[in-house]
């Protein structure tokens, strides 16, 4: 059921992941090409807002904090899975793997690889600090207009 909070936490949860991404890229190797990067994980946000933060609007303003981090963590999870499943799957295509079982492992070796480069002190605060505004002002949403 569609509701302004989840509308909000969509909003704004896609606003972080295009932002987060936006910090993110120049942590990767010079040319690396990001192609859609952000585009991608602003609809990652949009997901996790509408599915994990929005529905639980209307608890209280320290459940708020809860669920935004809680949707930060999924919203960084979650990228994560996407972008290193499309990274194997381009490596499959030219046959860089043996098997299925070597790149379903890829997919977690390279989820860790990226998680690795994520450790940067903007980056980090950015996506706790955001999650936790994102959440809070979810859930002033979801009391003023339920």
């Amino acid at each position: 059921m569609p509701t302004a909070a989840r509308l909000i936490a969509a909003i704004l949860f896609a606003a972080l992941g295009w932002y987060a991404s936006e910090l993110f890229k120049p942590l990767l190797e010079e040319g690396t090409d990001t192609g859609r990067l952000s585009e991608i994980n602003a609809l990652v946000g949009v997901f996790v807002g509408w599915k994990i933060a929005g529905p639980r609007a209307g608890d209280t303003y320290g459940a708020a904090v809860g669920y935004g981090l809680s949707a930060g963590a999924g919203l960084v999870v979650l990228s994560l899975f996407v972008h290193s499943s499309t990274e194997m799957l381009n490596r499959a295509l030219r046959k860089s793997y043996d098997g299925a079982t070597e790149a379903v492992v890829a997919v977690f070796e390279l989820m860790v690889e990226y998680g690795a480069l994520m450790a940067d002190s903007k980056l980090i605060t950015t996506l706790i600090g955001g999650s936790v505004i994102a959440g809070v002002t979810t859930e002033w949403v979801g009391r003023r207009y339920s």
